[in-house]
């Protein structure tokens, strides 16, 4: 099995956390506030569960999930990065998270940021288009007719590889949009953003699955508005 560190525990980050102990994989997380405050998560996931540092949990896990708000993105240690794979989930919301310079001057689009700063780590796209509660409930055995495929980019097909197999053992397909700069494609503004909400749009509802045929229509339909705003 899989070691998965995490660098951020909220919404996304527990999520998965709680997604992969189900699986079997031991899960190492951190936040910006210290391994003290993440003792009743530790708990309640269980035996596989640990907390860290930051620095730790990069250096622990053989996948690294990147979930905080991307404003923050220069606080992920690069150096325990070196070689690993990330994946990383960030969407830019200036309203709910605050402003990112680089990214409103035109500088770095927000799908690139993080790749930007982790030159050295094999960057894949990956669950950033999907709301944490329909994360939690989607999931389906390998082979379920309902079963939801999810969106990943990267430019190193073995890191694809390694996320593919981890996101298949959390109960999901996944669909190959291409190099990381293709992540545009589910960024948030993009048809394919919006891909497990209830055709009302709720995202309180329990979501609807969206099979690897529904996600590629939603991949090359027109966005609706630029990228700026997040689903989460």
């Amino acid at each position: 099995m899989t070691t998965i560190g995490f660098i951020g525990s909220g919404n996304i980050g527990s999520t998965l956390a709680r997604l992969g102990v189900d699986a079997g994989h031991d899960v190492v997380l951190s936040n910006s506030r210290g391994p003290e405050t993440l003792q009743s998560t530790v708990e309640r996931l269980g035996p596989r569960a640990r907390a860290a540092t930051p620095s730790e949990a990069a250096t622990a896990g053989d996948i690294v999930v990147v979930s905080i708000p991307i404003r923050a993105y220069r606080q992920v240690p690069a150096q325990p990065l070196q070689g690993r794979i990330v994946i990383d989930t960030l969407n830019y919301d200036p309203a709910r998270q605050g402003s990112v310079p680089e990214i409103d001057a035109g500088d770095t689009p927000a799908h690139l940021l993080l790749q930007t700063h982790l030159t050295g780590s094999s960057v894949v796209k990956a669950f950033s288009n999907i709301f944490f509660k329909h994360l939690a409930t989607l999931g389906r055995p390998a082979g379920a007719p309902d079963r939801s495929t999810l969106p990943m980019a990267g430019d190193d097909a073995a890191a694809k590889q390694a996320v593919a197999t981890l996101i298949d053992s959390l109960g999901y397909d996944t669909y190959d949009v291409g190099p990381l700069a293709e992540s545009r494609r589910f960024a948030p503004g993009t048809p394919a953003q919006h891909a497990y909400l209830d055709p009302a749009g709720m995202f309180a509802a329990p979501g609807r699955p969206a099979s690897a045929d529904d996600l590629a229509k939603l991949l090359t339909a027109r966005a609706a508005s630029p990228e700026g705003t997040a689903n989460r």
